[in-house]
């Protein structure tokens, strides 16, 4: 009896005419039934030799792929195959949105009706030189017709992976993005706050009611999302263990809390004991389990993109150079490099997946620290009086920084703080204190007291407000308590 041959190695017969025939598996049809080659020879050996080289000119298609796969398919079907079969159901909803609108926007307009076996390298590169020209969809009066480099570039990941993933499948022989001239990628440049603009930012920060947000931000360098998403049980009050298991991000409108992109951002940071101070005495302000809640809905994480605007107010009326707020991960990664901690340790607090990463992205600070190393060896060395004698000692002069620093007087603005209400001129002699907050069954209710004067309006409105929060909490209270438990 004869050896049974392995699926996918074919298979080789002898035909009732004495020829020797040689079939394989090449795909499958709309009907998922499968797609088969043969081979003819006068003896086996001669037919397991072709039937050999029909396999290697066949490579991967035999494998069992989505029946509407095929060489000549357009571009746009095949790249739309790959994202919602391959790449789609492995990355998180912020990330499919960005390729959808790569993929959806720019790539199958442009090139989805050449064939995937006739796209060529020509048509990428031209492709790419119309972005840069003449790709913008929407704020064209702001930046341009042309896209930006990241945009183009992210375009091209797009299309090499689905072509590298079509040749892997032997849909085509080579993947024609292999290169295409590309624009030089450029890293944005990084702006880090000095010393003297984190006083200032710190003290502004607390006039505006988020100093403990910002004073944490400074203290760990957490992502955006990571610091909105915290709940106070994360925090452990007694060793400052903070742990760091989710993120917030936005996505058509509404948030949505989900794990963080790397297991590397799953992490524990140990916190400073000032600063578990100070969130403990802010954790006895607010009721709700979110570290940061929202000011304007209950029970939710703050938006994201309502602490970017924020800090940036922030920082313009404390006068610091107007950042992103990464960068602020980035002013606690530099100092924390400049004070001697090493890569290792930073890169596991701030949830990088290699320390490489950080080094690549620090190594300006690196550089700073190899300097200072070598200036405390040569402070070392200088020890020695026979290479000192001709040296005398000078005084150092004293730095700008080192001077009286000013007090810094923060910033008021015209606007009051959330929950304060508000006060308003009705007349040369009258004025309305206003407070409209939710009542226990979330709906807004107003609430209005008047003086004569600004001051015991004031006066009037802060005695209304408390005697108006305690009566909604015992509303809260009284209705947790009537609600049937399952």
């Amino acid at each position: 009896m004869g050896r049974r041959r392995k699926p996918g190695e074919g298979a080789v017969r002898l035909r009732k005419d004495g020829r020797w025939e040689g079939r394989v598996v090449i795909g499958y049809d709309e009907k998922n039934l499968p797609k088969t080659k043969n081979v003819l020879a006068r003896t086996k050996a001669e037919c397991i030799e072709k039937l050999d080289r029909l396999k290697e000119e066949c490579a991967g298609l035999n494998r069992k792929l989505p029946s509407r796969a095929r060489p000549s398919m357009p571009f746009g079907e095949w790249i739309d195959l790959w994202y919602q079969t391959w790449c789609k159901p492995g990355i998180r909803p912020t990330t499919q949105k960005s390729y959808e609108t790569r993929i959806y926007q720019h790539i199958v307009p442009e090139l989805g009706g050449i064939p995937l076996d006739q796209l060529s390298q020509s048509d990428l590169q031209q492709f790419y030189a119309k972005l840069k020209k003449d790709g913008r969809l929407i704020r064209r009066d702001r930046y341009g017709s042309g896209l930006s480099d990241p945009m183009i570039r992210s375009c091209h990941t797009a299309c090499y992976a689905a072509l590298e993933k079509a040749k892997k499948e032997g849909l085509i022989a080579l993947n024609p993005a292999v290169g295409c001239k590309l624009p030089p990628k450029k890293s944005r440049e990084m702006q880090v706050l000095t010393h003297e603009e984190m006083r200032r930012f710190l003290i502004q920060a607390r006039e505006e009611g988020c100093y403990e947000m910002a004073l944490l931000e400074l203290a760990t360098g957490l992502r955006r999302g990571e610091i909105c998403a915290l709940l106070w049980e994360d925090l452990d009050m007694e060793t400052g263990e903070l742990r760091i298991e989710r993120t917030v991000n936005r996505l058509d409108g509404s948030l949505y809390v989900s794990e963080p992109k790397t297991k590397a951002s799953v992490r524990t940071i140990i916190l400073p004991q000032s600063v578990v101070n100070v969130l403990r005495a802010y954790r006895e302000t607010t009721d709700s389990r979110w570290m940061f809640p929202s000011p304007v809905k209950e029970d939710s994480p703050r938006d994201p993109s309502s602490v970017r605007k924020k800090m940036r107010r922030v920082e313009e009326h404390s006068g610091c150079k107007v950042t992103r707020f990464h960068d602020f991960r980035h002013t606690f990664c530099s100092t924390s490099l400049e004070h001697g901690m090493d890569i290792k340790t930073l890169s596991a607090v701030i949830g990088h997946v290699s320390s490489a990463t950080t080094i690549d992205v620090y190594s300006h600070v690196t550089d700073q620290m190899r300097v200072q190393a070598a200036e405390k060896i040569e402070k070392g060395f200088g020890r020695n009086e026979e290479w000192n004698a001709a040296e005398k000692p000078t005084e150092r002069p004293v730095t700008s920084s080192e001077a009286k620093r000013e007090p810094f007087r923060p910033y008021r603005g015209k606007y009051r703080k959330p929950g304060t209400g508000g006060v308003y001129r009705l007349g040369e002699s009258l004025y309305e204190g206003r407070y409209t907050p939710k009542n226990a069954d979330g709906k807004r209710e107003v609430h209005t007291v008047y003086a004569k004067t600004p001051e015991e309006c004031e006066a009037a409105l802060a005695a209304m407000i408390s005697e108006v929060k305690g009566r909604i909490a015992e509303d809260k209270q009284k209705k947790k308590e009537q609600t049937p438990t399952s």
